[in-house]
C-alpha cells in the first residue's frame, strides 16, 4: 500500500484518536470533532478507499477488506492502540477490526450500522419482485428498485455495497474486549434504536446514550456529542 492513495489529516498531540466516516461520506463530516478533540489527542481522520479524495476501488470490497485496508493505513501512519470514533458504515469497519484483535482502546459508535433485524414480508416481496424484473429488464430493475444511496453507485461500488450491507456483525461484537459507547440520535431512522439496542446486548462492555438529532446527530449537535464522548474517554 502507498499512502499517496489515501487522503488523510493528522492534528494535535498525545494519545491517538481516529475517525471512521460513514458510507458516501468523508473525513470532513467530523470537522467539529477534529477541531475539538485535537486539543487533547493526536487526531487522525482519513477517507476510506472509494470515498472522498482517496483512491477509487479497483474491486468490490467487503467489510473485512476495509478492515484489513484500514489496519494497514493506521500502521503506516504510526497509529497505535487508538480510541476510535466511528459513524454508520465506519462502525462496521471498527467492529470487524476489534473482533479480530485488540486494536482499539475505547470505541465510540454513532449511528451504528451492522445489525440486520428480521425483515418484513413487504421487504421479502420487494426482493422477489426485483429478482423477477431483473431477469426480464435488468436496466429497469436497477432504476426502479433499491435505496437512493444504492442508485447513485457505480456497478463496482454496488457490488461492494451488497457485500457490506448484507453482513450482520452481532457475533463480531460479542468478541470485542474494548469498552464501547453507542451514541444514538433520538430521531435516527436510518440506523434505528432497535439496532442500537441489539448491538448493546452484543457488546460485553457496552453502554448506550442518546442525543438530539438524526443519523448525523454528531454533526447536528456537536456540543452534546463531544461532551458525551469526552466523559466516556476520560471515565
Amino acid at each position: 500500500m502507498d499512502l499517496s492513495d489515501v487522503s488523510f489529516l493528522q492534528k494535535g498531540e498525545g494519545k491517538d484518536l481516529v475517525f471512521f466516516h460513514g458510507y458516501l461520506s468523508n473525513k470532513e463530516a467530523f470537522v467539529s470533532q477534529v477541531e475539538y478533540f485535537s486539543r487533547f489527542f493526536r487526531v487522525t481522520a482519513f477517507d476510506f478507499l472509494g470515498f472522498g479524495h482517496s483512491r477509487a476501488l479497483t474491486k468490490p470490497f467487503s467489510v473485512s477488506d476495509y478492515a484489513e485496508w484500514t489496519k494497514e493505513v493506521l500502521t503506516l501512519l504510526n497509529v497505535r492502540k487508538p480510541h476510535v470514533i466511528a459513524h454508520s458504515f465506519g462502525c462496521r469497519v471498527a467492529v470487524k477490526m476489534a473482533a479480530k484483535e485488540d486494536v482499539f482502546d475505547k470505541m465510540v459508535l454513532t449511528g451504528p450500522a451492522g445489525i440486520i433485524l428480521p425483515r418484513s414480508w413487504k421487504y421479502h416481496l420487494k426482493v422477489k419482485a426485483y429478482r423477477l424484473v431483473k431477469k426480464i429488464a435488468p436496466r429497469f430493475a436497477e432504476k426502479k428498485f433499491g435505496s437512493a444511496e444504492y442508485k447513485t453507485l457505480s456497478p463496482l461500488m454496488k457490488e461492494s455495497y451488497k457485500k457490506i450491507v448484507n453482513e450482520d456483525l452481532r457475533e463480531d461484537a460479542k468478541r470485542i474486549k474494548s469498552e464501547v459507547l453507542l451514541v444514538q440520535g433520538a430521531e435516527d431512522f436510518v440506523t434505528t434504536e432497535a439496532e442500537a439496542r441489539t448491538y448493546l446486548q452484543s457488546f460485553p462492555r457496552g453502554r448506550l446514550t442518546y442525543i438530539e438529532g438524526g443519523h448525523f446527530a454528531f454533526a447536528e449537535d456537536p456540543v452534546a456529542f463531544n461532551l458525551s464522548v469526552e466523559d466516556f474517554l476520560y471515565d
